[in-house]
């Protein structure tokens, strides 16, 4: 499993690189393996306001519908609108092309909050 040491991770399989203050959100490697074939993302609008923890959007896969969760809270500045037209970029490089949304932080303490890489892997390793 695939689990980059430099990004942060949640309990619902959300991954978060903080750079300053602006986080890139996507789902692990591990999430979209479970999900199979992804077929379709919705994705929240540029200058919505996100509260950590709730849906900002979901990803349809062959097997189901997954909601996304946010791990931080803050504003949509960035939208990856590649995804609407291929959203298997998700399967294909889900901690880079299929990155979903960058969000200012409103609250940086949040990030304290999420989990480690290591944590994560000591989770849900097979």
């Amino acid at each position: 499993m695939n689990v980059p040491a430099e990004l942060k991770y949640t309990e619902e399989h959300e991954w978060a690189k903080v750079e300053g203050n602006t986080v890139t959100i996507g789902i692990t490697e591990f999430a979209q393996n479970e999900l199979g074939d992804i077929v379709f993302v919705e994705l929240p609008q540029l200058g919505d306001t996100l509260q950590v923890g709730e849906p900002f959007g979901s990803v349809e896969s062959v097997k189901t519908v997954s909601e996304l969760y946010s791990p931080v809270s803050g504003k949509v500045i960035k939208i990856n609108e590649g995804l609407s037209g291929s959203p298997e970029k998700v399967n294909e490089a889900p901690y880079g092309e299929g990155w979903m949304i960058q969000v200012e932080l409103s609250d940086p303490s949040e990030v304290e909050k999420l989990w480690s890489a290591d944590k994560y892997k000591e989770t849900y390793s097979e």
